[in-house]
């Protein structure tokens, strides 16, 4: 391993996790992250003082101009857009105990997205990456009492959308651990109740004004709009299910898929696996006995780093 490399690595997981909350997704995060070490790579690496600052600072600039051009592009995207979904939130966990070190949820994540870039990147420098205002105002080129606005600002827009009394992130760790019983239990009858068409039973489990967020990227068939309410958000689940028996390419449902439990971005989740890899993830927001809301992805150009990562997983 090169000096570079060396200097590096310490610090992947962590700046990792800075750039998949900046852009929300695996892929370019990852791409990101490379420039940064393409960057250290060619710096002279005997002046920096601070590593970890250099290395933060770079991956958030990269992010920032990464960002510029992936609004463009959300504009022009089809229907809800969601991040990308992670199984292995411990990976991608800073080291700090900031409140929301842990928290990857799609409610937190959508917060994040509705903030100015800066405002995110002071936010998120400060608030779970535990750098100071003075490291922030440097990164950011800006003065700490700007930083200190930028953050405040993101902080009341994160206090004000983010659920209250939703289940807490799963604790990080191994990303194949099973569910909790009681979430179990209610994904299980949330599946029964959807593929049997059972509109009471599926609209008991589910709370009185539900979100179902489906991001098919104009890909697949996906809700061009986000569903509210536990009637229309049962007609449409079983809706879906049924009109998946004309085995379409693109289908909700065929006799080949298989579900299997997971925690997505430290949420109980379903995930369908086809005989080609994952076409949909589904992460449950939960509160008591009903479900809150539901994010399903089903772009499969954001499920594609599932499959890489399990093939890379058994193959170990």
């Amino acid at each position: 391993m090169s000096n570079a490399a060396e200097g590096f690595e310490p610090y992947r997981r962590r700046l990792l996790g800075l750039a998949y909350r900046m852009l929300g997704s695996v892929a370019e995060a990852e791409d990101a992250v490379q420039d940064t070490y393409l960057r250290w790579h060619a710096a002279d690496r005997d002046k920096v003082s601070d590593p970890r600052a250099f290395l933060a600072t770079t991956t958030t600039r990269i992010c920032l101009d990464m960002l510029t051009s992936a609004r463009a592009r959300r504009e022009e995207y089809i229907g809800p857009w969601l991040p990308e979904p992670v199984l292995d939130t411990a990976a991608l966990a800073p080291d700090s105990r900031a409140e929301l070190a842990e928290d990857l949820s799609y409610a937190l994540l959508l917060t994040l997205d509705r903030l100015s870039p800066l405002e995110r990147a002071a936010f998120l420098l400060h608030d779970v990456f535990d750098f100071s205002f003075t490291e922030v105002a440097a990164t950011l080129e800006r003065s700490e009492a700007a930083c200190r606005k930028l953050a405040a600002r993101a902080r009341a827009h994160v206090r004000e959308f983010r659920p209250r009394g939703a289940a807490p992130p799963g604790v990080p760790g191994d990303p194949s651990r099973e569910l909790d019983a009681k979430h179990a239990q209610l994904l299980s009858a949330f599946a029964v109740a959807t593929q049997s068409g059972d509109l009471k039973a599926l609209t008991q489990i589910l709370a009185s004004d539900v979100r179902i967020v489906t991001d098919g990227g104009g890909k697949v068939r996906s809700a061009l709009n986000v569903i509210e309410g536990a009637g229309r958000a049962a007609q449409f689940l079983v809706g879906v299910t049924r009109k998946s028996a004309n085995k379409s390419a693109d289908a909700w449902w065929r006799e080949s898929f298989r579900p299997r439990f997971a925690i997505i971005n430290g949420l109980p989740g379903i995930i369908i696996e086809a005989p080609g890899g994952p076409v949909q993830t589904a992460a449950f927001e939960i509160e008591g006995d009903v479900i809150r809301a539901l994010y399903i992805v089903r772009n499969p150009d954001k499920l594609r780093h599932l499959a890489t990562s399990r093939h890379k997983a058994g193959a170990e």
